[in-house]
């Protein structure tokens, strides 16, 4: 049991010059897929997000919710039906998109927080015109294309200490309009406009990998566009490599690809040596931010 304390020690010891080089830093974490509907891996999710705020960090949640959104289409007897990998949402589709994104599953995640010592509140991109879209494909309906963002009230939960939560659901020009929003998308969106420090994009594959399989830890813009050309970058990656590519340009200072499942992936990511997944850096980080 001693050999555990000290090992524990150890590891907050080692630890230390990464808490201190992200405090008062902005990290958007976009979390989603199966670890939403595990107890445990929730609790484990939220204990972490709560640990990064303790230290000194502002985080900011951005979830998705597609899995809970079948489900109850399907009690609904709503089809679902897809074009190029993107829902198409009607308006009874956006109705039950907002319901069980803003109802159900934000507020799973703020109570997660909550339950683990934190403070946090939920959000929509609705909630002070947080996010603006205008249509993104006709042939999509009701899905959504950032235009503009007013993430004042975000910086005002930061000074209060409290964790935003954002449900990725948007309001249009026209304020009757509601608009589904792709995840990564609107955690993109929102770290460009914070001018966030990471964007880490959680999910189901270990990051980015090179011809022989191989997780790549750390490209530059440059290196994501010569892969995507090749082919090495393809299918469902490429619209997280856009995503990263994009926010870098609006001034995030770094893009992490990584892991959901795996435990503590944010911690191992921000506060270890080598991270988790596949940093896409932006130009001007300094080397002592990259990874060694």
């Amino acid at each position: 049991m001693n050999r555990d304390w000290h090992a524990t020690a150890r590891t907050l010891s080692e630890a230390l010059p990464y808490m201190q080089r992200y405090s008062g830093a902005t990290v958007v974490v976009k979390f989603g897929g199966n670890a939403m509907g595990d107890v445990r891996e929730m609790a484990s999710f939220a204990r972490d997000i709560v640990l990064m705020r303790q230290v000194g960090m502002n985080p900011v949640v951005v979830h998705g919710g597609g899995p809970m959104i079948n489900q109850t289409l399907e009690k609904l007897g709503i089809e679902s039906r897809f074009v190029r990998g993107k829902r198409v949402t009607d308006q009874a589709t956006v109705e039950v998109v907002e319901m069980v994104l803003t109802g159900l599953v934000n507020k799973r995640i703020v109570q997660a927080i909550m339950d683990e010592g934190g403070r946090a509140v939920g959000l929509s991109g609705k909630d002070d015109d947080l996010i603006v879209c205008a249509a993104d494909d006709p042939e999509l309906g009701y899905v959504g294309r950032p235009i503009e963002m007013n993430v004042q009230v975000l910086r005002d939960l930061f000074a209060a200490g409290i964790i935003p939560v954002i449900a990725p659901v948007a309001t249009g020009m026209d304020p009757n309009e509601t608009f589904n929003v792709n995840g990564d998308t609107a955690a993109g969106a929102i770290a460009g406009a914070l001018a966030a420090d990471r964007l880490l994009l959680l999910t189901d594959v270990p990051g980015v990998k090179d011809t022989t399989g191989e997780v790549v830890t750390q490209l530059s813009p440059d290196d994501v566009r010569k892969m995507t050309a090749e082919g090495v970058i393809a299918g469902g990656m490429i619209p997280k490599t856009e995503t990263a590519l994009k926010a870098i340009g609006e001034g995030v200072r770094g893009v992490v690809i990584l892991d959901g499942r795996v435990p503590n992936a944010c911690l191992l990511e921000l506060f270890t040596e080598h991270g988790a997944g596949s940093l896409i850096r932006s130009p001007e980080l300094p080397r002592h931010e990259q990874r060694v």
